[in-house]
């Protein structure tokens, strides 16, 4: 905009996970680039009020509110701004103040209200001056409206952005509830109807149902034909022939079926309780899906976006199109309002109209495969082998250290691999099991629940492969007819793969097709920009550091929490983000001496203002002499009685736990990739060797002779690792206001 304008962010609709770390990345993004920033309580309601309503803000007021659940300002549905009446009062509050542009953060109906908002605003002026009200010159200062909206739903049902503000942790919500009722549900063998939300969009059924391994699921966009009703009750009594203890069956609570009929969750439990006899409880989740203290993901998400807001803003030309900022794969993008309320109507429109295969393709291609990956994972057993089909025999193993979803994209790849009619070979152990013969064939059911376990069932470790090893690995190969291989692993799998790759000349055995499947928490492989493993590993981040600040708090007290991720910073900046720590060390930038004094002397200036707490991310290898130990000495020494200092090294409780919903769904999808490639090259007559990752959101496949020119080897870590780029947003957030006693104003 061609003057700095007056900004207010607000947030509206029903409430998700992450709205907070929006509004504290808005405020002090635009503080930091000289605004004046405004939050206005309790949505367009409070916009319509006035008055105290609508508050300044500086950088210390959104400070201790980044892992808070639901809208720390409030939000509410207004049926008074719905009336011309009330969107002329809004204009008079805002116009008073003097703010011309917002940041709205909200769902597909607070974004249409903002547009028509803007659209009326010379209009709703004029009506103002004609009234007396406001005077000519003050109106003339502000002649249009920018809006920037960020999409904050849980539903994800809008377009322009693969993912909304607060999806990631409804999907937490529903994952950790589903786990928990698979529990009791097989010691019962029952089964367990569980409603989810999505009125109008069925992603968080489909996408928890890919996570939990689900063996049924009902959504809008693709209902079932008629005869449903019988397909389902054969496929669940079938699978409570081969020995499942338990069925799960998700419903959207939008689900209808072919003739645009509701599909209640009640009726579920009766068809099963009836028709087959079963125990079957239902249980609705409902709000628990909005609640709660926001996943990394969303934490992450809402301060990268809130920050490319003000961004937007301040780009904008002076009567600019009004936007919508979101996040395409790991790329930052803007869309037309008015484009993106479109294509979203679009999907309604098509629901509406019973053009089914429309909606589900008007949501996108990685909505609709994996959609049909689950129509294959819900299956109680395989499709049959086509009787002239050449039956490949692929070998799957992990590699590396153990990461949270090596089991997941083991039972993806498997199972899908037995449905196209392959022989689905296990290695045991990771590359000594190849070493020492340890492979055997695996079934159907040889994979049930791995969906859901953290670790490694196969078993994994770091051996590569040298010498003596190699021709018992082509041994192994030769006698089990392999023609294929799958990893799924880290740094050290990845090298062992190459190694035998690069060994072809040498030993025929190897000359097969060979892919890497990126599943270590240091997120430090080449050829994608996130690996399986390292989300989950975040969380644990967070929730520790969670737990860490409420205690600090009280005591005004310092944490120096180191994190893993060897020469690599991805966990440590990421986790600094997340958290809003105020200082992360990084191997990438080294550490010296003068940081640590500069440092040392601004937290003894926070802590004589009042601060409280204080709280820095090292990574476990950012300097050999200055270790976390040495830190907390120092920080202590120098903090006198001002503060005291404590440290926390979180260890390998990084690399255990259940595999988050981000990290299950990517494996999933990962691991179906890998059998395709395989299935492609297995009979072509130069077979490639490849690791497969993402790269701003789409697939990527990367040759295995590319990957040495990626890589800084002494460190393993890849030469190029975009999240560096994050790394001024992280300094911008954290820098350290006037505390307020008594609170942890500055995190």
């Amino acid at each position: 905009m061609s003057r700095n304008p007056r900004i207010a962010v607000f947030t509206s609709g029903g409430d998700s996970q992450g709205m907070n770390g929006a509004v504290r990345a808005v405020v002090r993004a635009g503080v930091s680039a000289g605004l004046e920033v405004f939050a206005i309580y309790e949505g367009y309601e409070g916009m319509i009020r006035g008055g105290d309503y609508i508050r300044s803000m500086q950088h210390d007021d959104v400070g201790g509110i980044l892992h808070l659940g639901g809208t720390v300002i409030g939000s509410a549905r207004s049926d008074a701004f719905r009336t011309r009446e009330g969107r002329l009062e809004a204009a008079f509050n805002l116009v008073s103040r003097g703010i011309d542009a917002l940041v709205v953060i909200g769902g597909d109906g607070s974004l249409t209200g903002a547009n028509q908002f803007r659209q009326e605003w010379q209009s709703l002026l004029v009506e103002l001056q004609e009234q007396g009200r406001l005077a000519e010159e003050v109106a003339a200062q502000h002649p249009h409206l920018a809006i920037v909206g960020l999409v904050g739903s849980i539903d994800n049902d809008m377009f322009g952005t693969d993912i909304t503000i607060g999806t990631d942790t409804a999907l937490h919500r529903i994952v950790e509830a589903v786990d928990a009722i698979a529990s009791t549900a097989a010691s019962h063998q029952r089964t367990f109807v569980v409603e989810v939300m999505g009125r109008h969009c069925g992603y968080l059924a489909l996408m928890a149902g890919l996570a939990t391994g689900a063996n049924w699921i009902l959504i809008p966009e693709s209902p079932p034909p008629l005869g449903w009703e019988d397909e389902m009750c054969e496929t669940i009594g079938a699978g409570r022939d081969t020995g499942r203890r338990h069925n799960i069956v998700l419903v959207a609570e939008g689900a209808i079926d072919c003739e645009g009929k509701p599909i209640s969750s009640e009726y579920v439990q009766r068809l099963l309780s009836e028709r087959l006899g079963e125990d079957t409880r239902v249980t609705i989740l409902g709000h628990v899906q909005r609640g709660g203290s926001p996943s990394a993901f969303d934490r992450n998400l809402s301060t990268l976006l809130g920050v490319e807001a003000i961004d937007a803003i301040l780009s904008m030309e002076s009567n600019g199109e009004p936007l919508v900022v979101g996040m395409q794969g790991n790329k930052l993008t803007r869309t037309s309002l008015k484009v993106a309320l479109e294509k979203t109507k679009a999907v309604a429109d098509a629901v509406a109209a019973r053009k089914f295969d429309e909606a589900l393709e008007l949501r996108g291609h990685s909505f609709s495969a994996s959609f049909e990956i689950v129509r294959t994972l819900v299956r109680a057993s395989p499709h049959p082998p086509a009787p002239e089909q050449r039956r490949l025999r692929i070998a799957i193993m992990h590699g590396g250290g153990p990461a949270p979803g090596m089991n997941t994209a083991a039972r993806a790849a498997v199972r899908i691999g037995i449905d196209r009619g392959h022989i689905m070979l296990g290695v045991r152990n990771a590359f000594r099991g190849l070493i020492n013969n340890e492979i055997t064939e695996l079934n159907w059911m040889s994979v049930n629940g791995w969906a859901t376990r953290g670790g490694s069932e196969l078993g994994t470790n770091r051996t590569v492969p040298k010498g003596r090893d190699l021709y018992a690995i082509a041994r192994s190969l030769e006698e089990h007819r392999i023609d294929g291989i799958l990893m799924i692993g880290g740094w050290s799998g990845y090298q062992s793969i190459v190694e035998l790759h690069n060994q072809r000349k040498n030993y025929p055995a190897f000359d097969i097709p060979m892919i890497c499947l990126p599943a270590t928490i240091n997120n430090n492989l080449p050829g994608t920009e996130l690996s399986v493993g390292a989300d989950t590993a975040l969380n644990s981040i967070i929730s520790a550091v969670d737990k860490i600040k409420q205690s600090a708090v009280a005591s005004q007290r310092a944490f120096i929490v180191e994190v893993m991720g060897y020469y690599c910073g991805y966990l440590a900046l990421m986790g600094a983000l997340a958290t809003g720590a105020e200082r992360v060390y990084l191997h990438e930038e080294g550490v010296t001496m003068h940081d640590l004094v500069a440092d040392v002397e601004e937290f003894r200036n926070a802590f004589e203002r009042g601060k409280r707490l204080g709280l820095v991310i090292r990574n476990e290898m950012a300097n050999e002499v200055y270790t976390t130990n040495f830190m907390r000495m120092l920080f202590e020494e120098e903090g006198g009685s001002l503060f005291d200092v404590r440290q926390a090294i979180l260890g390998h409780m990084q690399q255990g736990g259940e595999p988050s919903p981000f990290d299950r769904i990517f494996a999933t999808r990962l691991g179906v990739h890998c059998i395709d490639f395989l299935e492609e090259h297995i009979l072509k007559k130069d077979p490639l060797g490849v690791c497969i990752g993402q790269v701003r959101g789409e697939l990527n496949l990367t040759q295995l002779d590319d990957v040495p020119r990626m890589m800084d080897y002494a460190h393993s870590r890849p030469l190029k690792q975009w999240w560096m780029d994050l790394r001024p947003i992280a300094q911008l957030l954290s820098r350290q206001g006037t505390s307020i006693p008594g609170d942890e104003r500055n995190l």
